[in-house]
């Protein structure tokens, strides 16, 4: 609905700043005048946030003498990612993703833990309309791929089961696409949302992803294009893994042999993400295990091992503190 348009022009309500700021008649001037407004800002974390930021943007723009051509492509460029944007294609996260963003966000806020899995990017083609499915059943409808079964255990680090863990899980089909890519998506496909047993375990039926391209026909794609750069994905599996009192982790399991493990266009590979999957040439399993056609199918798997929170929030606040100290950072913000 259309906003009604004001009778005049209505302020935000603040005052001007309670100090002097000189005219920015030199360059220099307008960084330092708003380091002065900056600090204006109530909140402590969004204040350290925002003052480091605009120190490495203007310290940018001053290094690359950036010519206002450049930057009005650059505000042109983000303006296409933005419109591209839908509620089924989020292209401002595929920025971050093959920018190297995400991957780093992830692996500052996740550091490893002995005997953790690891997490890896979320990607962006999670949606919320995941169906419940039972133990054992189908992600995939028929005829999406190559027959899959993935199985395992959610842990925690001291090897103790965790029942009734939530797990969300998604994938392309055999023809490298989501389901969201499909202009016709009647309903989703190919992920589903499972609970773990009172024993921890988990199962159900899939198909074997396969290696894919990010989406090209957007900002994003002419970005690689531009910088020489492909735009493929390994093969993987997503999950979410969430249970009270553990971390919540966002993972993803890549089966070994691909040739894009080790130049993923979002840097969402880790050593121990890599996964071999089994080769069952047994008709009989294949239809005890419920693949309609029967046949032969791939086995994964993988036991997830979660953290505990207060655990995990020591591992992020220590991993923070050598971070800060190896980059000469003495605010604890």
């Amino acid at each position: 609905m259309t906003q009604p348009v004001p009778e005049k022009a209505v302020p935000n309500g603040l005052p001007p700043p309670p100090f002097f700021l000189p005219y920015p008649d030199r360059p220099e001037l307008i960084t330092e005048n708003l380091m002065k407004l900056v600090e204006l800002t109530p909140d402590p974390r969004h204040r350290f946030l925002v003052r480091t930021l605009i120190t490495h943007l203007h310290q940018f723009i001053n290094e690359t003498s950036l010519t206002t051509d450049e930057w009005m492509t650059a505000i042109q460029y983000l303006t296409r990612v933005g419109q591209t944007c839908t509620p089924l294609r989020q292209e401002t996260i595929l920025l971050s993703d093959v920018l190297g963003v995400s991957a780093l966000v992830d692996a500052i806020n996740n550091p490893p833990i002995s005997g953790g899995t690891e997490s890896s990017v979320l990607g962006p083609f999670f949606t919320e309309d995941a169906p419940d499915v039972s133990l054992g059943d189908s992600i995939a409808s028929e005829g999406k791929g190559e027959y899959m079964y993935v199985e395992g255990r959610v842990l925690g680090t001291d090897g103790s089961p965790v029942p009734d863990a939530t797990i969300e899980t998604w994938e392309t089909d055999a023809h490298g696409f989501y389901d969201t890519q499909y202009a016709d998506r009647g309903k989703p496909d190919c992920r589903g949302r499972l609970r773990t047993d009172k024993d921890g375990r988990f199962g159900y039926r899939a198909v074997v992803p396969v290696a894919y391209p990010i989406p090209g026909d957007g900002p994003v794609g002419d970005l690689l294009l531009k910088l020489g750069r492909h735009n493929m994905r390994p093969n993987h599996l997503h999950l979410m893994i969430e249970a009270p009192g553990y971390n919540k982790l966002t993972t993803a399991l890549y089966p070994e042999g691909d040739d894009y493990l080790s130049s993923d266009a979002v840097f969402g590979v880790k050593k121990s993400l890599v996964v071999t999957l089994a080769d069952v040439h047994d008709d009989a399993e294949a239809r005890k295990r419920g693949f309609p056609q029967g046949g032969s199918f791939k086995l994964l798997q993988f036991d997830i091992i979660l953290v505990p929170d207060d655990e995990s929030q020591l591992a992020r606040e220590q991993f923070a503190k050598e971070r800060r100290e190896k980059a000469g950072i003495k605010r604890d913000l």
